[in-house]
C-alpha cells in the first residue's frame, strides 16, 4: 500500500484518486504517522469465471523450455 505525506497528497491529488478508481488503497501521512486512508467508494465487482471461454488460447508448448539462444540473450 503506498504512502503519501500531506504535501504529496494535495499536489498529487488527481493520481492518487486514480489509483484509488483502480482499486488500489493508499495511505496519507503527516510527519510519517499514517493518518488517512483512501479506498474504493464501491468494492470492486468481480469478474465471473469463463467470460474469455473459447477467445484466450494457451499454446501446447507454452511451458516448454526456451531455444539456448533465447535464453543467452536474457543472461547478456
Amino acid at each position: 500500500m503506498p504512502k503519501y505525506n500531506v504535501h504529496e497528497a494535495k499536489t498529487q491529488l488527481s493520481k492518487l484518486l486514480e489509483r484509488v478508481a483502480a482499486g488500489e488503497e493508499v495511505i496519507i501521512a503527516k510527519s510519517g504517522v499514517p493518518v488517512a486512508r483512501l479506498v474504493p467508494a464501491s468494492p470492486p465487482k468481480e469478474r465471473p469465471l469463463g467470460t474469455e471461454k473459447g477467445r484466450v488460447f494457451i499454446a501446447d508448448d507454452f511451458d516448454a523450455p526456451l531455444p539456448k539462444d533465447i535464453l543467452k540473450a536474457f543472461e547478456e
